[in-house]
């Protein structure tokens, strides 16, 4: 099977681990077409825009997205506002491709138990947060300035719709794992998360194999550092979402190790879905160039390209083995550092685990 992927490695540390990730693609045996196109701060630098027509034909063109990382310091002034990165790249890309299922894993490696702010075997955990990304007030509109500058303007809008079909997702996963939902929330002052728990609870009358139950948002990030444990997947909102997901992602030790897959509906894809794949990090532009980022986060970006639109659970595993192994090995790149430690470079990391793949 011939797999078309497009290739955007962006800005910062972007190029360095979309790199390694591509290393143990080709290791892992596909038939692969991989093409490459600039996005974000790069794309702007190229051509004024952070996502050019010909990136975003490029992927709706292809069977999956591997992304690297955009933004950074060189374009947080660039006006107007929906020409950076970030704004003018991410969101759209999500939203002309109808990426709305954000589904963020965090598991602690065992060889990496040490390296959680978390003590013994609280430190632990496997987790998924489900994020609904195309919608809410990263996406409402209006958003604007008033009143000479003075007033600042952003509008959280949710269909239920919207709530629906996120929602269901995530019964889809849950149901794949322990077949528990906690529903994040902020249902005692938003009316927003009042349809959203509205809706999950009738969704969870049609699913009754799963354990649903609700919490707000200031309680989920509390309990995530007082008890990960008793989260299987948090079904949330975009904004709660993009907070609760890098606060569990700290939990294994370092956002270098996360991966994302943002999925369009079922059936997109070549097995699954239609996904763009990244790991949950930034651009890290004060690292780039220098051989210091992690790049797993992006390799095992490609092992959840290989499960959720490929259908290669196998080949996922596999993947995701490699970089057990790697790290049992005791092989740490400078952000998982420990006394003891084999401290190597980005690409020698990104070597080691394609060469544990091969075998």
């Amino acid at each position: 099977m011939s797999v078309k992927v497009a290739v955007l490695p962006g800005d910062g540390i972007g190029p360095e681990v979309v790199a390694e990730a591509l290393k143990v693609l080709r290791a892992s045996g596909l038939d692969l077409t991989l093409e490459e196109a600039l996005i974000g701060g790069a794309a702007y630098d190229d051509c004024g825009h952070p996502l050019p027509v010909a990136t975003l034909d490029l992927c709706r063109q292809a069977d999956a997205v591997l992304l690297g990382a955009v933004g950074g310091p060189k374009w947080d002034k660039v006006e107007p506002v929906s020409l950076r990165p970030e704004v003018g790249a991410l969101l759209p890309l999500r939203s002309e491709l109808n990426l709305y299922a954000n589904v963020r894993p965090a598991r602690t490696f065992k060889a990496l138990q040490g390296a959680s702010p978390l003590k013994g075997d609280a430190a632990l955990i496997d987790l998924v947060v489900m994020r609904e990304l195309t919608g809410g007030v990263y996406f409402g509109k209006p958003r604007e300035r008033r009143e000479g500058g003075e007033v600042a303007v952003d509008t959280c809008i949710y269909s239920r719709r919207e709530v629906r079909r996120i929602s269901e997702r995530a019964f889809e996963i849950a149901r794949a794992r322990k077949k528990r939902i906690v529903s994040v929330d902020k249902a005692n002052v938003m009316e927003t998360s009042r349809l959203w728990r509205e809706v999950v609870v009738a969704i969870a009358a049609e699913n009754p194999d799963i354990e649903v139950s609700h919490m707000l948002v200031d309680n989920c990030a509390m309990q995530l550092v007082r008890n990960p444990q008793q989260f299987d997947v948090i079904l949330t909102e975009n904004m709660f979402g993009d907070i609760l997901s890098d606060e569990a992602s700290m939990l294994t030790g370092s956002l270098g190790l996360l991966p994302s897959a943002s999925l369009s509906d079922p059936g997109e894809g070549k097995g699954g879905a239609f996904g763009l794949y990244e790991p949950i990090h930034g651009s890290a532009p004060d690292i780039a160039g220098q051989g210091k980022a992690n790049p797993i986060a992006a390799i095992l970006s490609t092992a959840m390209m290989l499960q959720h639109t490929l259908g290669d659970a196998v080949g996922a595993r596999r993947i995701e083995s490699a970089v057990e192994a790697v790290l049992e090995a005791g092989l740490r790149t400078p952000d998982i550092a420990e006394p003891g430690a084999r401290v190597v470079s980005t690409s020698e990391m990104g070597d080691a685990i394609a060469a544990r793949l091969r075998r």
